[in-house]
């Protein structure tokens, strides 16, 4: 038997595909075996006549399907269980999700969603028609004229809506097709209910789809790629390895220490795929900034992306800086606000092309003004009559069907203002795209989220090079967005930091938490590391370099030895020794003196004497001049860096500079002065996700010049990440008992 897949099938079954095998492949019955359908795509055993199949229906028919047909040899059959395995995992989080806002939406209040850019309130709904989205309603605040509050709703998001209980099964369902300040467009798949009509409405984000669509259709493009993406897809699914290309001779800004150019080199000599790993501190993300604008200086055009739009806002910064012509792809209300200049929209306003499709889009707006003083061809004016026989009689000057000639010749001026505002819209759109095209062909390089990568703006455009920032923060499939729009890729991240959040347990577990970066890393030898630190003292550094980074780690003379400046206050002899600039590095062991505790309502935990201690810490150093801004306070817990805040509430005037996050929120980010607060503290040696090392890696490494760890030594050693970390401080750094 031979297996063929065959991919483009609409909604046939085993039948149309054994019918239009027999009937025009001239295959025996017989010869028929097994049919496997899954979605748009079949995979059929042939026995004798599969060669005269694919000569017969080859780019042919099957049922009502245009279908594509291929050997099912073993380099299909991977990328197909690829995808399927992918697609799988992607559907899971999805679901996820939407189990996430359901169960928001039951905890929390419409007004704490509305403040958290999850919801709408007090909307009013009108019915738009049927369109090829559905049936389309708009909803504004129109009765008080107010703007719509600032929302992560956005184009393509599912969305609920609700009238009084916003729990209820039943609540009608749809996708949002247009956002403006003033009203948000939503399609329903079906005549949505008459409630919608009326106020006092509700609308809830459901899920952001349309990143997990555009996630599935960069999966769904891999089986039928070609060239370059064939190429790249290949060592993707673990079919090839990548080319290792002797790295090129260039030259690059002498700044970069030996590891950063040696990294930029292979970077640029990989006609695949390359990783730049950057543990903390290396200057990952200026190595990435250099690899771009050295492939714009050869020539390439260069999409660059990362998972967040803070990130994306950090490249075109630094890009800028360096005088490259970047523009930013995206929502503006999403973009740092000095940044807005280089954005998509604000280039726009700019351009005398959108200037003269913006003069269309008013002209047409004013025609249909003018139609509010007309008969619409509608209700019982329309009678059945077409658009043409209205004005066939308008042009007779007749009636009809009890419709006097008067209501005829204004239902004809009607459509007749219809018709050219809707050719001035054509023409609007058509103005509007060619300033895109004007605008993304004029730049060096197109900065973007992952998602947004896959957006409509750059649907026709294929990119030289791709450099993917922070790649580690960003799920595989996600990472795929950008990836299907590129020729080589290089990608910029540390995989012994924390992985992106995943929110189906299952779906991480069956490989979505393992990034593109992370598996590529671990599968070839693709990877150029970076070497130098720029960032800690080197007592603050040497834990995470040994543990971590086999001990590879270097701190440069410029921070080796940096700490903060001596205090000119005396602080507490009971802080002092905690409080010391020369100890850079102090664990303050609470063996036994403060023991955790969780809520009733909460699934997270909390220490009320480490938090208590914390707040002490932080107060002594601001009262020692220490500008409140370079201090952050992190915990793997929201419960502690909730109550930690409310201790510094109660002793300090001024808090608004001072940071308080969790490790996950802190990642990426660094301070003079860190506090951590491990939390844990139990006779049972329960340390919870405490287990997970990289959150510890992530959390050591943010401090420049002291890093404060607080935490029970009996209970957090628990964790192998913390087993050998007491004993690393008591010989390079300074332990502190609290009793």
């Amino acid at each position: 038997m031979t297996e063929l897949v065959i991919r483009g099938l609409g909604s046939e079954g085993p039948g149309d595909i054994v019918g239009a095998f027999v009937n025009e492949g001239g295959v025996d019955p017989d010869a028929i075996g097994e049919i496997e359908v899954d979605g748009s795509e079949a995979v059929v055993e042939v026995g004798d006549g599969a060669e005269r199949v694919i000569d017969h229906l080859d780019g042919g028919r099957i049922g009502r399907s245009e279908v594509e047909l291929a050997v099912l040899d073993e380099r299909t059959r991977a990328v197909r269980e690829y995808v399927e395995e992918y697609s799988g995992l992607v559907e899971r989080e999805r679901q996820a999700e939407i189990e996430r806002h359901e169960r928001e939406i039951r905890t929390l209040s419409a007004r704490e969603r509305e403040e958290a850019g999850r919801a709408i309130t007090r909307l009013s709904g009108r019915e738009e028609g049927e369109s090829l989205a559905g049936y389309e309603m708009k909803f504004t605040r129109s009765h008080s004229g107010e703007p719509l509050p600032e929302t992560s709703i956005s184009v393509g998001d599912l969305v609920m809506l609700s009238k009084q209980d916003p729990t209820r099964d039943d609540n009608p369902t749809g996708t949002v097709t247009q956002v403006t300040n003033y009203s948000v467009t939503v399609a329903f798949d079906q005549r949505p209910p008459g409630f919608l009509s009326g106020t006092g409405l509700r609308m809830d984000l459901y899920a952001n789809d349309i990143t997990f669509q555009r996630m599935l259709d960069a999966l769904e493009s891999l089986p039928t790629a070609e060239g370059a993406l064939a190429d790249l897809r290949d060592v993707i699914v673990g079919l090839e390895e990548p080319d290792d290309l002797a790295p090129v001779d260039r030259e690059v800004d002498d700044s970069l220490n030996q590891s950063q150019q040696m990294a930029v080199r292979r970077a640029l000599a990989t006609d695949d795929l390359h990783l730049i790993h950057g543990p903390p501190g290396t200057g990952k993300t200026t190595t990435a900034i250099e690899a771009i604008r050295q492939s714009v200086e050869r020539g390439d055009s260069v999409l660059a992306t990362a998972p967040s739009n803070t990130a994306v806002d950090n490249l075109v910064e630094r890009l800028h800086e360096k005088g490259v012509d970047v523009v930013r792809v995206g929502n503006p209300a999403r973009v740092t606000p000095a940044l807005r200049d280089r954005t998509l929209d604000s280039l726009l306003e700019d351009s005398e092309t959108y200037q003269r499709s913006r003069d269309c889009r008013e002209e047409a707006f004013e025609l249909l003004d003018q139609q509010e003083y007309l008969t619409a061809p509608s209700g019982r004016w329309r009678r059945g009559l077409s658009d043409e026989r209205i004005r066939e009689l308008a042009d007779q000057g007749r009636g009809s069907r009890g419709v006097p000639p008067e209501r005829i010749e204004e239902m004809a001026s009607w459509l007749d203002l219809q018709a050219e505002a809707d050719e001035l819209f054509e023409r609007a759109d058509e103005l509007e795209n060619q300033a895109i095209e004007e605008i993304l062909d004029a730049a060096e390089v197109v900065c973007a989220t992952n998602s947004t990568a896959g957006s409509d703006v750059l649907a026709d455009r294929r990119f030289d090079t791709l450099v993917i920032d922070e790649a580690t923060q960003a799920t595989e499939p996600s990472c795929l967005i950008p990836i299907v729009r590129s020729r080589r890729v290089i990608m910029a991240g540390d995989h012994r930091q924390l992985p992106p959040t995943v929110q189906s347990e299952r779906a991480a577990r069956e490989g979505l938490s393992e990034t593109l970066f992370e598996r590529l890393a671990d599968q070839y030898d693709c990877r150029s590391v970076l070497r130098t630190q720029y960032r800690m003292h080197e007592r603050i550094m040497g834990f995470s370099s040994e543990r971590f980074y086999d001990g590879q780690i270097r701190a440069d003379e410029s921070v080796a030895e940096h700490t903060l400046p001596d205090l000119d206050t005396e602080v507490s002899p009971e802080y002092e020794p905690i409080v010391d600039p020369a100890a850079p590095l102090v664990y303050v062991d609470t063996q036994g003196d403060a023991p955790e505790r969780q809520r009733a309502d909460s699934t997270s935990r909390e220490n009320p004497g480490e938090a208590s201690l914390v707040a002490d810490l932080v107060a002594a150093y601001v009262e020692t001049g220490i500008d409140p801004a370079e201090i952050a306070v992190i915990s793997p817990y929201d419960d502690q860096t909730d109550l930690i805040e409310d201790e510094l509430d109660a002793r300090l005037s001024a808090t608004a500079d001072l940071e308080v996050d969790t490790v996950d929120g802190f990642q990426g980010r660094e301070k003079e002065v860190v506090l951590v607060s491990l939390v844990r503290s139990n006779d049972r040696g329960s340390v919870g996700f405490l287990d997970e090392p990289r959150r510890f890696n992530v959390a050591l490494t943010r401090a420049r010049r002291k890093a404060i760890v607080v935490g029970d030594s009996e209970t957090v050693t628990a964790a192998p990440v913390y087993e050998d970390f007491p004993e690393y401080v008591r010989d390079r750094g300074r332990v502190v008992p609290t009793q």
